[in-house]
């Protein structure tokens, strides 16, 4: 964490100038907002093995087959993988690296972009052959989770775009770049949010 100050002309006497990690109200603000999500998605999930268990012992219902793997398990580690550069692009920014910074987000931000590509372009058009969110429960909560989720990578997306303009336009030092930090935070909570997602949807059902 880093705190500046902002001389006020008073001898022993400082305001706050800028500061990054906890002493941030704005990280502050996004742990609160990843909290508030987190219950979101959890309430979903729980809402999912609630009418599951409920529904009997077949499942999914109406006859539609068990979810694929073969799409999901190419999304998954792509997407998760991610995580990887974003770490490291963030590391990067701390040691003043700020080219490798710029590579690392825009290798991370290409990544994101493949899974919800592919998911958009190839596994949402297989589903919708076999069930609609209107078909039934299942249906409803397949896309309402899958989709939620990735409302969340698009707009991690577009953060990451504005981080890497800013890149770009030198707006981060090494002691000035919580606007980094907290798309990191973001990013991460994404990914571990699509473990829970990929375990609930697509292999659940198979147990």
């Amino acid at each position: 964490m880093t705190i500046g100050t902002l001389d006020t002309g008073v001898p022993g006497e400082s305001l706050p100038d800028f500061a990054t990690g906890s002493r941030s109200f704005s990280w502050w603000g996004m742990v609160l907002l990843i909290c508030t999500e987190a219950t979101l998605f959890g309430l979903l999930i729980a809402s999912y093995f609630y009418l599951r268990f409920r529904g009997g012992v077949v499942w999914p219902p109406d006859g539609i087959a068990k979810p694929t793997l073969s799409t999901v398990s190419v999304m998954t580690p792509i997407l998760l993988l991610s995580s990887v550069p974003v770490h490291l692009g963030e590391h990067a920014v701390r040691k003043g690296h700020m080219i490798r910074a710029r590579f690392a987000f825009l290798l991370g931000w290409l990544m994101g972009a493949t899974f919800l590509l592919i998911q958009l372009v190839k596994e949402y058009p297989d589903t919708l052959k076999l069930f609609t969110p209107r078909t039934d429960v299942y249906g409803s909560l397949f896309f309402s989770l899958t989709g939620l989720h990735g409302l969340h990578v698009f707009v991690g997306l577009l953060m990451s775009l504005w981080i890497q303009v800013r890149l770009w336009k030198g707006a981060f030092t090494p002691e000035r770049h919580v606007s980094v930090q907290n798309f990191t935070l973001y990013w991460h909570f994404v990914d571990v949010v699509w473990i829970f997602v990929f375990g609930t949807i697509y292999l659940s059902p198979h147990f």
